[in-house]
């Protein structure tokens, strides 16, 4: 019999949105049709720790971009479980999603960096979602995730369970 894999999905979220976009991954995943051969964790990044990571077959790192970064409490998450996980965790699949207020892109770039030196393999491209928040009243403003981007997250958490449950990461 084979062995449940799991999924750890790894977010913070301040104004909501990063956090509705990690549940509709989890959603995907759950609904994906994956025989109970996935187990999916949703943890906030303060409350992950590295067991839970060397724990974990594959990943999701969900962060808001936060001046052009990512979240300080994501930074947190990595600072703490970079080095216990170091050449533990080698090959196996993440994927990332940003919820920006600009482009996101600098935020992708350094989950991307971090990943590599654990040597991760990214199974798709960073997924954005750009909110256009750019004033002090919007940034803290909490966000509503529009149905099509909540959509693109659950597809890609409908990949990332089929991914695991079939053997292709």
């Amino acid at each position: 019999m084979q062995t449940q894999k799991t999924l750890l999905v790894v977010y913070h979220s301040l104004t909501g949105g990063t956090r509705q976009m990690a549940h509709a991954l989890i959603k995907g995943a759950k609904d994906s049709d994956t025989e109970g051969k996935i187990l999916t964790q949703l943890k906030l990044a303060s409350e992950t720790s590295a067991d839970d990571v060397l724990a974990a077959d594959a990943y999701v790192f969900a962060t808001p971009e936060n001046l052009g970064a990512v979240s300080g409490l994501m930074k947190d998450f990595f600072d703490r479980c970079y080095y216990p996980a170091l050449e533990k965790i080698t090959g196996r699949a993440y994927a990332t999603m940003i919820c920006a207020g600009s482009d996101g892109h600098n935020a992708a770039r350094q989950i991307d960096r971090i990943t590599t030196g654990w040597r991760l393999r990214a199974v798709a491209d960073p997924l954005i979602v750009c909110t256009h928040a750019q004033t002090a009243e919007e940034i803290l403003h909490p966000k509503t995730i529009s149905t099509e981007d909540l959509l693109r997250c659950e597809t890609l958490g409908s990949l990332m369970a089929n991914g695991l449950a079939l053997g292709v990461f």
